[in-house]
Formats: C-alpha cells, sequence, structure tokens
C-alpha cells in the first residue's frame, strides 16, 4: 500500500494533467490485467565504490526506460538501497505486469569465490530469482517472468526450485506459476536451468512423499513413468527379489527381510553416447524407503524423516532422468537396491553374520547401519558393467551431519581425477561438496570383527562414523575411480539454502547432472 501511495505521489508531482489522465486510464488497464494474475521479476546490482544505490540489469533498464524512468524513481523513494536478496513490489507502473518485483543481486564484481567454493554471482541469481517468484505466488499470480540477470540457467534454476512445494495430498494449495525468461534470447540456458531444476525437484518429490506412498515398488514405478518419455536411449529392468536372491545378495536381503513391502533392485540404462561402446559412468543410490532402524530400534523423534532414506536413489535416478531430457552424449548406469528396513519376527538381529555378492561375510552388529550394506552388494554387481567410474551417494551417517552439517556433500574417494571432476561441478551448482579422508585407519577398524571379515560399524562405535562407513563400502570397489557420497547433512533444508523451501533438499542432483555432463564434454 505505502508503495502504491508514493507511486501516486510521484506521478502527481511529475506529470501534467493531461499526462496524469493518461495515466489514470494505464492504472485501470493494470488492474484489468490484475485478473490475469502476470507479474515480472527484475534484478539490480549494488552500485560498486563509494557510490551507492543501484545499477539495473539490462532487462530492468529497458524495463525503466519504457516506464519513463517510474522504476528507477521508486527505487530511490521507496527505501534503501537493495542489498542482496531483499527485494521491492511495485503495482500499476506497466500495463502488461501490474507487479513487478525488484529483487537485489549484490555486487557485479561477485563471481568463483576460493573460500566458498562456489560461484556466487550464479548463487545470487538462484536467490533473487526464487524471492521474486515466491513473493509473486504469494499474491496469487499464475504467470510470472523472470530477468535472465545475465545469467538465464541460473536464473531458471532459482525460479523453478523456489517455487517448488509438496503439497500433494493437502486440500489446500499453493498457486501454481507458469514462468518464462524475460528480457533475454538465452532460451537455451533458461531451458537448461529448467531441466535442471526439475531433476532436482524430482528428488524432492520422491523424498518428501510418505513412505506409505513411496513403497520400493511404487519407487520404480514412478521412475520407469519419468523415464517413459526417453524410451528410445533407456532401458529399465525392475529386478523382483528372486532375481536379488539368484544374485546371492545375501546383504541387501539381510535389510529387506524385515519388512512386508517385497525389496526392488532397480536398474536404468541410459544410452546417450553415439559410441554403443562406450563405458558407462556408474551411480549407485541407497533406497531405503523408509528406515526405523531395523532392530537397532531409532528413537522416535523425528524418525518421520526417515521417509527420505532413500534421498541416494532418488538424486541418483533424477539425475539420470535430467541427463536422458538434456540428450547428455553419456552413456550411464543406475542401480537403486530398494527396500524397506523394518523390525519383525523375520529381521536381522544384532550379531548375525550374513554374506555379501562377492562372498565376504559381514557381522552386522547394528542394523541401523543398513545403508552400507545395500550399497555394498549394488556396488559388486554395479563392477560387471566395466564402468570408467563409480559413484555411490547415499543418507549414509548421522555423523556426516555432524561433520559438515548441511554446507556440502562429503566425498570419499579413492580417486584424485573424480575427486577433481565433482568439485568443479559443485562449484558450478552452487551445491558444494568437501573432501573427506579415507585413511587405512578407518579401515582397520571395520576389519576387525570377532566373527566374520567385516564388521558393520567400527570398532570404536561412533568415532569418525563417516570415515568408517566408508572405508567399510571401499571393501567392495576394486575400480581405480570411485566416490562415496555422503548426503545425510544435505538431506533436507531449514533455511540454509535460500532458494529452497523447508523440507527435503534433493541435493546434490544438479551437481551429479553437471558431473555427468563434464564427464560427456570430455569424451
Amino acid at each position: 500500500m505505502y508503495v502504491q501511495q508514493m507511486t501516486m505521489l510521484l506521478l502527481r508531482k511529475t506529470v501534467p494533467t493531461a499526462g496524469r489522465t493518461k495515466y489514470c486510464r494505464l492504472f485501470s488497464a493494470s488492474q484489468t490485467h490484475l485478473n490475469d494474475r502476470k507479474g515480472l521479476v527484475l534484478g539490480a546490482f549494488e552500485k560498486e565504490g563509494e557510490e551507492a544505490g543501484l545499477h539495473l540489469t539490462e532487462a530492468a533498464a529497458r524495463f525503466d526506460q519504457n516506464t519513463s524512468g517510474k522504476l528507477s524513481e521508486l527505487l530511490k523513494i521507496s527505501g534503501p538501497t537493495l542489498k542482496k536478496g531483499r527485494s521491492r513490489i511495485f503495482y500499476g507502473i506497466h500495463k502488461d505486469f501490474p507487479c513487478v518485483a525488484v529483487v537485489g543481486l549484490g555486487k557485479t564484481s561477485a563471481g568463483v569465490c576460493g573460500s566458498e567454493n562456489w560461484d556466487t554471482s550464479k548463487e545470487n541469481i538462484r536467490q533473487a530469482a526464487s524471492v521474486g517468484c515466491r513473493l509473486l505466488q504469494d499474491l496469487e499470480l499464475n504467470h510470472v517472468e523472470v530477468d535472465g540477470c545475465g545469467d538465464a540457467q541460473s536464473a531458471a534454476e532459482g525460479a523453478a526450485l523456489g517455487l517448488f512445494q509438496y503439497d500433494e495430498l493437502k486440500s489446500k494449495k499453493k498457486t501454481k506459476v507458469t514462468t518464462q525468461l524475460h528480457g533475454s534470447s538465452d532460451s537455451v540456458g533458461w531451458q537448461k536451468g529448467v531441466k535442471y531444476a526439475d531433476g532436482q525437484n524430482l528428488a524432492r518429490l520422491l523424498m518428501e512423499a510418505p513412505a506409505n506412498h513411496i513403497t520400493p515398488t511404487a519407487f520404480a514405478n514412478t521412475i520407469e513413468e519419468r523415464m517413459a518419455t526417453y524410451s528410445e536411449r533407456v532401458t529399465i529392468n525392475k529386478r523382483s527379489q528372486a532375481w536379488i536372491e539368484q544374485q546371492q545378495m545375501g546383504a541387501f536381503l539381510s535389510v529387506s527381510r524385515g519388512s512386508e513391502e517385497p525389496p526392488v533392485f532397480l536398474e536404468l540404462h541410459y544410452n546417450g553416447s553415439p559410441d554403443g561402446k562406450q563405458a558407462p559412468l556408474l551411480l549407485v543410490g541407497k533406497g531405503i524407503t523408509f528406515d526405523s532402524g531395523g532392530i537397532s530400534l531409532k528413537p522416535s523423534p523425528s524418525m518421520d524423516a526417515m521417509r527420505a532414506d532413500m534421498g541416494g536413489a532418488a538424486t541418483v535416478c533424477a539425475s539420470i532422468v535430467t541427463a536422458a531430457a538434456l540428450k547428455l552424449p553419456i552413456n550411464i548406469v543406475g542401480l537403486a537396491p530398494l527396500c524397506e528396513n523394518m523390525p519383525s519376527g523375520k529381521a536381522t538381529k544384532p550379531g548375525d553374520v550374513v554374506t555379501a555378492k562377492n562372498g565376504k561375510t559381514i557381522q552386522v552388529d547394528n542394523t541401523d547401519a543398513e545403508g552400507r550394506l545395500v550399497l555394498a552388494d549394488a556396488l559388486c554387481y554395479g563392477h560387471t558393467f566395466n564402468p570408467r567410474a563409480i559413484v555411490n551417494v547415499a543418507t549414509l551417517t548421522g555423523a556426516m551431519d555432524v561433520a559438515l552439517g548441511s554446507a556440502a556433500t562429503g566425498v570419499f574417494t579413492n580417486s584424485d581425477w573424480l575427486w577433481e571432476q565433482l568439485h568443479k561441478a559443485s562449484v558450478v551448482t552452487g551445491d558444494r561438496v568437501w573432501r573427506m579422508p579415507l585413511f587405512q585407519h578407518y579401515t582397520r577398524q571395520v576389519t576387525d570383527s570377532q566373527l566374520a571379515d567385516l564388521n558393520n560399524i567400527g570398532k570404536y562405535s561412533r568415532s569418525g562414523g563417516a570415515c568408517t562407513a566408508a572405508a567399510f563400502l571401499r571393501e567392495f570397489v576394486s575400480a581405480p575411480h570411485w566416490a562415496h557420497l555422503d548426503i545425510a547433512g544435505v538431506m533436507s533444508n531449514k533455511d540454509e539454502v535460500p532458494y529452497l523451501r523447508k523440507g527435503m533438499s534433493g541435493r546434490p542432483t544438479r551437481t551429479l547432472v553437471e558431473f555427468a555432463a563434464g564427464l560427456a564434454n570430455s569424451g
């Protein structure tokens, strides 16, 4: 209301009587257009140096020119200079856009920041697009045009990620908003950003949905439906319990046996390379669709969040869907061992010994350390495809959340080359990774087992829990380029990532996609 009053006051002071009449007709036209529920998001940078004020983006400057300088004048009189992520809404200043949100982009000199390990400019644009779109969504606008702000892909990512909210099961839903690029010819970058964001939003959808809706079977069916569009380049195998037993995946079966829901071993093949003989990238995702802890039962507070313990499978499968949408020239194999971890009379008991696909025996001293068991068999099976690189992704340990929080995904790898590829991708996406140690110090803690070849927890219990879990997985890897991504700390978002709403985050889907794209482009 204040801004509307200031708008009218400004025009009364600066526009002659005849012009004022014309403006009243324009304002009336805008009220009519308001019924079309259309809005616009524009960006503004902070000026560098001692000079205070704003520097409009190219699209915002053109809009300002089309409104005879109204936008810049309103920005001057409506409050202090817009800082990064701060916003203003103006009404009735353009006949096509009854609501215009202007959002601060920070300084124009922002770029790749070595200390932060990301591109600050891209992050600022994502945040601005998200803030602006949410403001206009709250006004129940159905369509929003978004300023590319010099990086249409980042703007598209911010807009689509910011607007997502899981309300599938609510009777009252958020206004559905369609977006499009404004004031830029970079439609290719915009569409790429939309696909990156759609991939992460698919992972968020799977992770947020309740466990009685996303069972192992339902998860596999959802991915199959999403892949149907790309059937000429994608093959899907939904392996049954009988097949899992035939493969002698005793570690995987030891986790699933406590549940009434049958396990599914989901296998995806994306054949995007023109060279059909190209060695594939192998992505493996932990797919525990609900983790009660089994006999080693978790505390009940926050146990509901364990519906997202299949975040590894969700991000892996979503990234392959995105790779297919982008038509990346690369071959990818995706594996997702899907099951529930539940207590029952059939469940694995602490102290039981099970045999993995590679013949190694495992003493299961904690049934809540189940993710490493399902991944062990999947990693063994994955080697049969002779992959160029293996990346497994899992919400594996609470210790990773303690170590890094939600700032970054922890990466354990035996390959400097693979680490560099993942790190480079994460700088671009802003969904960061951080390298963690794979010392023999940790290996000795999981190979010192009283009853078997391995123990599924470290001998010093909680000490270095994320590291001992990674050391356990390494016992099932012979490939020279392997990385384990522990995403437990980035599983959910409270308010840390400003362009994601509270809830399951779908991280690090975009980093996986950017990583695959980098491999595709390098041949």
